[in-house]
Parts: structure tokens; C-alpha cells; sequence
């Protein structure tokens, strides 16, 4: 049976945050929100909670998870940010993009994309994933809660509980929230490609 935390949406209980911290540093699964829906977050680098996030989408363990950062420069740890590129970062951060780099040596392999050695990153705009990363002290290794056989990322965290409840270790209530996916942006390469449109928008970057 998982906890249930119902975490304040713009002020967030310092104590529910440190304890889901606790519970992602023992080695947790959680469920907590984002600026497009809820998502399933583990340690950077934890193998056997990476293989349950696997499970419990029914995907892959070589499925590309992404890299929740509190902030750019934590970002440009994980990542190969060139200056032009940093500067996109700082006026399009925190929002709902996930921008795709070449990997530092920082990032596992198995988290890179094998054949391009890349990796998406977020710094998501919702005020209780930048606590838990803040209180964390790292990155979240992270994918959409996109249910077997569902289109679209969870926004109700009451139907995840029903779901959920006896496969993840904490479930964050942080509101009800939209279910649009993030946009994508490819900046690996050096330029600027959008790979694809959604919440965030495009015009930034075109």
C-alpha cells in the first residue's frame, strides 16, 4: 500500500516534501505533478526502481526516461549546453518543454539514447516538483504517467490511487491537473528542431 500525500499546490508542507525525499533516496517509486500531468519519478541511477516504472508502464527498461532539474545549471550537469543553447534555457525555464542534449558522462548510459548518446531534459514549472527536486539535491529520472493502453498522461490523482496504490511507494495529490505533453525540442545537434508540439509554445524557438 502506497502513502498518500495531499501536498499544497503553491506552498508546499516542508514535511511531506522531506519525507517523500526519504522515500525516493530508500530507493521509492513515486507519483507526483508536473506542468503537464503526473509523472513516475526514482533516483538518478536506481536500477530496480527504474525496472518498476518500467513494469508499471509496460515499456521497455531502454524507454528514453527524462532528467527532472530544479534549474539550468543543474541541467548543464547532465547535459552538453553550448552558450546560444544556455540562452534559449534561460528564457524558456522552468516550462513544459523537454529539450534533448547530448549527454554529459553524469547520465548512465543506460539512460542515454544508444545510438545518439542523448538525453531529454525538463526543469518543469510546477512549485512541488521544484521542491522535491530543491530538497532532493539532484535530478529526478522521470517519465510521463501514461497508463498501458491510455493515450494521454494521468491528471487525476484519485484514479491513480485506485491504479496504482500496490505497485509505487508515494503518491503526491497536487491538484488536478492538465494532461497536455510537454513540447519537444532537439538542441543536440547545435540547432534548433521542434520534434514535437505541445504545451509549451513554439514560437521561441522557430
Amino acid at each position: 500500500m502506497s502513502q498518500f500525500f495531499y501536498v499544497h499546490e503553491e506552498n508546499p508542507q516542508v514535511r511531506l516534501i522531506n519525507q517523500a525525499v526519504n522515500v525516493i533516496q530508500k530507493g521509492g517509486v513515486i507519483v507526483y505533478p508536473t506542468d503537464s500531468g503526473y509523472a513516475l519519478g526514482c533516483l538518478l541511477g536506481d536500477k530496480d526502481a527504474m525496472s518498476r516504472i518500467a513494469r508499471i508502464r509496460q515499456i521497455e527498461n531502454d524507454h528514453n526516461f527524462s532528467l527532472m532539474c530544479r534549474d539550468q545549471s543543474e541541467l548543464a550537469t547532465y547535459a552538453r549546453v553550448d552558450n546560444q543553447a544556455y540562452r534559449v534555457l534561460k528564457h524558456n525555464t522552468p516550462g513544459p518543454y523537454t529539450f534533448i542534449f547530448k549527454a554529459s558522462k553524469e547520465v548512465p548510459k543506460r539512460l542515454q539514447n544508444p545510438k545518439k548518446k542523448t538525453i531529454g531534459i525538463r526543469v518543469p514549472d510546477n512549485v512541488i516538483a521544484l521542491a522535491l527536486l530543491e530538497a532532493l539535491d539532484a535530478p529526478l529520472m522521470s517519465t510521463s504517467l501514461i497508463l498501458p493502453g491510455e493515450e494521454f498522461t494521468e491528471s487525476d490523482p484519485e484514479h491513480i490511487r485506485d491504479i496504482l496504490e500496490h505497485q509505487v511507494d508515494l503518491i503526491i495529490h497536487g491538484g488536478y491537473l492538465g494532461e497536455k505533453p510537454t513540447t519537444v525540442i532537439d538542441m543536440s545537434e547545435g540547432d534548433i528542431d521542434v520534434i514535437r508540439e505541445g504545451a509549451g509554445d513554439v514560437t521561441p524557438f522557430l
